[in-house]
């Protein structure tokens, strides 16, 4: 486990205390990267695939498409996370530990256009 885990996991977890009530600050945040695509973000994603393989070589679809498909997904986390019981930090919890391949490029794909 490399450092930018264990921030993203601290961060989360913090998320996850706070986030029972209507409020998902994880989706929130999610919604921001993906509409102002921060540089921050970019590098933290970098941070958090160190180690694994280059996923470098991948073809992606047009920014756009993908800004609102993830936007979309998001908006959907939002809401069922105004449920008693937070969605967003679980999730978020798999992907920080997992690194999923498929989650790094739909990352740059979103920075595609950047």
């Amino acid at each position: 486990m490399n450092k930018a885990q264990l921030k993203c996991i601290a961060i989360f977890a913090i998320f996850a205390i706070i986030g029972f009530g209507p409020v998902s600050p994880g989706c929130l945040i999610g919604m921001y990267v993906v509409m102002k695509r921060p540089m921050w973000f970019l590098q933290l994603a970098d941070d958090l695939y160190e180690g694994k393989s280059d996923p470098e070589s991948f073809i992606s679809e047009p920014s756009q498409s993908t800004r609102f498909k993830c936007f979309l997904s998001l908006l959907a986390l939002f809401t069922l996370d105004i449920a008693p019981v937070p969605v967003t930090p679980v999730v978020a919890f798999f992907l920080i530990l997992s690194r999923p391949q498929w989650f790094y490029r739909v990352i740059k794909a979103v920075y595609n256009e950047a």
